[in-house]
């Protein structure tokens, strides 16, 4: 047994093969390419506006439909019931995510020219840390918003949870929240490392197993 053990570790530090690396490379791709389109999209709709108002936010910024006047005119209803205002300062977590996409693009580049196993087992952790975290934290937004109303507000309502995915009525409007291409793209960086990861540890075990029943 202790030997199987001691064989699995030295696996963790076996360089990753060629196909391991390309693909590591590759994955590169994606998760900076995510930089440039939306992660998140929260759309408004109701009588009063039948075009509906849009909010794109992205890793580093917040955009408004109708060249940026829906988030102004979502901030002029979000008023009158006491939410408070959506700047791109109140968005905080924005100023870390970008550093943790490039942080994650320069660890895989690191992993493919001179990783081993024990490498890619940190990446996969890194990266699902940072996509459980980003998510979390914006649940998390999205609770402030509706729950730390003012009291003083000129119309009250209860407080509330947005909708995170999905639609939901919100009196007369019909909110609807959605993951964006760019969401997609980190998850795909983020499911590909761990798929690397996971087939390693996979092999590893198969070899462990295969040296156990030579041992008996």
């Amino acid at each position: 047994m202790r030997q199987t053990a001691d064989s699995f570790w030295e696996f963790l530090d076996v360089p990753l093969r060629v196909p391991a690396r390309l693909a590591l490379v590759l994955l590169i791709v994606p998760l900076l390419l995510s930089f440039a389109f939306p992660l998140w999209q929260i759309s408004m709709k109701a009588p009063q506006y039948p075009g509906g108002l849009t909010m794109d936010i992205y890793s580093y910024k917040v955009v408004g439909g109708n060249d940026g006047h829906d988030v102004q005119e979502i901030n002029v209803l979000n008023h009158y019931i006491g939410m408070k205002t959506i700047t791109r300062e109140e968005l905080r977590d924005l100023d870390w995510i970008p550093f943790a996409l490039v942080a994650m693009a320069l660890l895989a580049l690191r992993a493919a020219l001179l990783g081993n196993v024990r490498t890619m087992i940190d990446l996969s952790m890194i990266a699902g840390y940072v996509s459980v975290v980003a998510f979390g934290r914006f649940v998390y937004m999205l609770w402030e918003f509706g729950h730390q109303l003012d009291p003083k507000a000129p119309v009250r309502v209860e407080p509330f949870m947005p909708v995170v995915f999905g639609s939901k009525q919100i009196a007369n409007f019909m909110t609807r929240s959605m993951p964006q291409l760019g969401s997609l793209l980190m998850g795909a960086f983020t499911l590909g490392v761990w798929g690397i990861t996971l087939w390693y540890l996979w092999r590893g075990r198969r070899e462990s197993a295969a040296l156990l029943a030579a041992a008996r």
